[in-house]
């Protein structure tokens, strides 16, 4: 992609994945992969930071033999999700008015 990923993107997307169900680091990152390049070290700061902000919680299942960590949206978390959809949708129509004129 040719376009700067910045933090509230890599946010948002976090977000979008895990409002859809409960899931585990790796398969965000795997997921995200498929439209943009982000790598693991990217994104577990992302998780962190969500964590921190009470935009996420998590907790552990065991898989294999060993826990996994899984991420779960908070209230905060779908709210925020909100926020940034209509930025996204308020942006873009800014932006297709110059581009795709």
């Amino acid at each position: 992609m040719a376009f700067i990923t910045t933090t509230n993107l890599l946010d948002s997307l976090v977000l979008a994945i895990v409002k859809r169900e409960d899931t585990y680091g790796y398969k965000i990152t795997q997921e995200i992969r498929d439209s943009i390049d982000v790598s693991e070290s990217t994104l577990y700061p992302v998780l962190r930071r969500l964590l921190k902000d009470n935009c996420l919680e998590s907790y552990d299942k065991a898989y294999m033999g060993r826990n996994r960590r899984y991420y779960k949206i908070t209230n905060k978390g779908s709210l925020t999700l909100d926020m940034y959809k209509d930025n996204w949708r308020q942006c873009k129509k800014s932006i297709e008015k110059i581009l795709l004129k």
